[in-house]
C-alpha cells in the first residue's frame, strides 16, 4: 500500500505544479498584446515558471513544485505606430515578448502532463478499491 500512497502524492504534486504553470501561461497570453503605460516604457514581460524537486518529509518522496517565476529576458517586439499613445520618440511601440503560439503549445503540454497525473490518481484509486473488495471477499 505504501507504493500506492507514494504514487498518489507524487501525482498530486505534479498536478499542482502543472496547474501553477497553466496560470502563468494564461497570464502571458492575456498580456500578449498589452503596451506600456507611458511612451517608450517597457510593456509586460513574459514570465517563465521554474520547477524544482523537494523532499516531502512526511512521505520521504521527492516531489515537484513550482519554485519561482522568472522574467524572460528576450527582446520585446516593436511595431512602427507613431500615433499610438505608447510610441517612443522614434514612433515605435514596444509589445510584450510573448509568442502566443509558443504559449499555447506550452499550455497543451501542461494540460497533457496534468491529465497523465490525473490518470495515475484514478488508476491508484481503482487499485485500492479492488484491493479492499478482494480483502472483503476472503
Amino acid at each position: 500500500m505504501t507504493e500506492i500512497s507514494s504514487a498518489l502524492s507524487i501525482a498530486a504534486a505534479g498536478m499542482r505544479a502543472q496547474s501553477a504553470r497553466m496560470r502563468i501561461i494564461a497570464e502571458n497570453v492575456a498580456n500578449a498584446n498589452s503596451t506600456a503605460q507611458a511612451p517608450g516604457a517597457d510593456p509586460y514581460r513574459r514570465k517563465i515558471p521554474v520547477f524544482s524537486d523537494e523532499l516531502d518529509r512526511a512521505s520521504g518522496e521527492r516531489l515537484v513544485r513550482m519554485n519561482k517565476v522568472r522574467p524572460d529576458q528576450s527582446k520585446f517586439r516593436t511595431v512602427y505606430d507613431p500615433g499610438h499613445p505608447a510610441a517612443n520618440a522614434q514612433g515605435y511601440v514596444k509589445y510584450p515578448n510573448v509568442n502566443t503560439l509558443v504559449e499555447l503549445m506550452d499550455m497543451r503540454e501542461a494540460q497533457r502532463s496534468f491529465e497523465a497525473n490525473l490518470s495515475v490518481i484514478e488508476n491508484s484509486r481503482a487499485m485500492l478499491t479492488r484491493t479492499v473488495e478482494l480483502l472483503r471477499n476472503r
